[in-house]
């Protein structure tokens, strides 16, 4: 936001800079919220998918819970809260045992403990492999951190293993390219990613894979040229890999109610969901290999990548097998994503203001005929001093608090004398 300085060094703003500033905040609330209101707690809603979650360091100093957003409000008010944006499959812990004698005010009765809530360093305040608080009060400038989307943690630019902060796939205007990012630890649990078409990674600006709709038209394109005929590694699919994931596709492996495609959006929304993605599975792999005896580099790297990657995953007995066994198969779901869960917090906030509009526009209707006037005289009143008050000004020098409550105190005394 642009800001000014007026000649006593003091800040100013325009009125559209600041009614902008606080649309922003508040939309910038919203998408970390996911649209909660934060009138109930969500401790009765289960381990939820994603959530916003707060960790209270004047209950649980040792960062081992953490707290949904009405709990932030209602019972840790004053205390030394952290915001922890969204974790997924998390419960409420507020009031549990590790609060010892602290218990919850809007959902008392919980049980001792939330055995599957999962906690890192970040519910201590500690960030990224170095470990540090964010903000940093070491530094005077705080650097930009990125989120890995298996372990939740953040990391700085320059600590998650790559050359440099170039290799990061960005537009020319410094928007991020890619969808989600994987931390080099995470990465070695899911290596097989790199058996994939290189088109579900994201680097600089990358080639859209579509699948065709027709079975006589090419299925992926713009696939990168391989290397070495039958070759696996980080970079590149080999052509056994590519060729059998176009045939599967052309030949009905893969359900018609389900098409893979990467950069562009699912036309069923449903099919994004984990349970879906569950029962349009089959025997047959789209990989085409036996990915766990196949050759894969064993350096891990970290990765970006593409939108809509998830949608490409294989749903094959075996690979469904093997997800559930490395504890990943959230990876499946698109719901889990960050992407996801901001685009529902947008259409809860645009509900919110439609509600807010509406119900605002029946209390004016229902209201008589003598209160509607006083209410728009009122209106023209302000307007008329408003208008007046630019007049008078000196247009080179600021409005401060004294003019506003100059201009509310001129309005009370017209209305003494009306």
């Amino acid at each position: 936001m642009a800001a000014d300085l007026d000649d006593d060094g003091e800040q100013t703003v325009s009125i559209n800079e600041y009614l902008e500033s606080i649309e922003e905040e508040e939309l910038e609330a919203d998408l970390v919220l996911g649209g909660d209101e934060g009138d109930e707690c969500t401790y009765s809603k289960g381990y939820m998918k994603r959530q916003a979650i707060f960790s209270c360091l004047t209950c649980t100093p040792e960062g081992n819970a953490g707290i949904c957003t009405a709990c932030c409000l209602s019972c840790h008010d004053g205390h030394e809260v952290l915001e922890l944006w969204t974790k997924r499959n998390f419960r409420c812990d507020c009031g549990n045992s590790k609060f010892r004698e602290f218990s919850c005010k809007l959902s008392p009765n919980k049980d001792v403990e939330n055995v599957e809530n999962s906690y890192n360093h970040n519910f201590k305040g500690l960030y990224c492999t170095c470990n540090r608080p964010y903000p940093d009060p070491d530094l005077q400038e705080q650097e930009e951190m990125i989120q890995c989307c298996m372990c939740e943690d953040w990391f700085h630019e320059e600590h998650i293993s790559l050359g440099s902060p170039n290799e990061i796939p960005r537009d020319e205007e410094g928007e991020p390219l890619y969808e989600d990012f994987i931390c080099k630890a995470c990465s070695a649990i899911c290596s097989f990613l790199t058996l994939y078409p290189k088109t579900i990674r994201a680097t600089g600006k990358q080639p859209v894979a579509s699948v065709a709709a027709g079975k006589d038209k090419s299925v992926l394109e713009d696939i990168p040229p391989k290397d070495e005929p039958g070759k696996l590694d980080n970079d590149v699919c080999s052509d056994t890999v590519q060729n059998n994931l176009v045939a599967d596709m052309n030949h009905g492996s893969v359900s018609d109610d389900k098409k893979f495609v990467v950069g562009e959006s699912s036309q069923n929304n449903d099919s994004s969901s984990l349970s879906q993605s569950i029962a349009n599975s089959n025997g047959t792999c789209i990989l085409g290999v036996d990915w766990m005896a196949a050759s894969i580099d064993s350096e891990s790297r970290p990765l970006f990548l593409s939108k809509n990657w998830r949608d490409v995953l294989c749903r094959c007995d075996k690979c469904l097998d093997m997800y559930k066994q490395k504890h990943i198969r959230y990876l499946l779901d698109k719901e889990d994503s960050i992407a996801e869960y901001e685009k529902n917090a947008k259409q809860k906030r645009e509900e919110k203001l439609q509600k807010r509009e509406g119900a605002e526009l029946n209390f004016f209707n229902n209201l008589g005929h003598v209160e509607k006037m006083e209410i728009l005289n009122g209106i023209a009143d302000f307007k008329d001093e408003f208008r007046s008050f630019l007049g008078s000004v000196d247009p080179s020098k600021a409005i401060t608090a004294a003019d506003v409550n100059q201009i509310f105190e001129n309005l009370k005394n017209k209305r003494r004398r009306v």
